[in-house]
């Protein structure tokens, strides 16, 4: 083997993604409350639901729960190195974004994605469009987020374009 061989991790280009397949990303993210109070107070969200527990133990909850723009970000972040680590241009959008369970302090994030759906970029020829179903889980399986994104991802170098793909 030689000495110089190099792998360098990376995401997987829009050819190499495959409908219908669903990745399972590791490891999972264990929430910490620095994270819900770093997160909640970088983006300027005084929720008290998220800061204040005295305020919070009186709420259906008992107890502050994690801010869900954190679980959604952590949701997203689970799946980059697995999928857009260097191969994504550009996030397009995001629909069907659901939080049916909440995330409390101490839980562990799992997340899984599903190619739903992928088409070649009509004005950009080197790049595709594809649709992401992400869902996160926490530690005892409930589903805690869920969304859909859409992102403008790049062909592996040397990828055959089709004719068609630049109209």
């Amino acid at each position: 083997m030689s000495d110089d061989r190099r792998i360098t991790q990376r995401g997987l280009y829009f050819d190499e993604l495959e409908e219908g397949v669903v990745y399972a990303h590791s490891p999972g993210r264990t929430v910490t409350e620095a994270d819900n109070v770093l997160f909640s107070t970088l983006t300027m969200n005084p929720q008290a639901l998220h800061l204040d527990q005295a305020w919070a133990e009186g709420t259906e909850f008992g107890e502050r729960l994690v801010n869900s723009m954190f679980t959604l970000s952590t949701l997203v972040g689970l799946s980059v190195a697995q999928l857009t680590q260097g191969t994504i241009v550009a996030n397009l959008g995001f629909t069907d974004v659901r939080f049916p369970a909440p995330v409390r302090v101490g839980d562990t994030l799992y997340a899984e994605t599903r190619v739903v759906g992928k088409r070649l970029s009509r004005s950009r020829p080197e790049q595709g469009v594809v649709d992401f179903a992400h869902t996160a889980r926490n530690q005892h399986g409930e589903v805690v987020a869920e969304a859909t994104r859409t992102t403008l991802m790049r062909l592996s170098p040397g990828a055959a374009v089709p004719p068609a793909a630049g109209s």
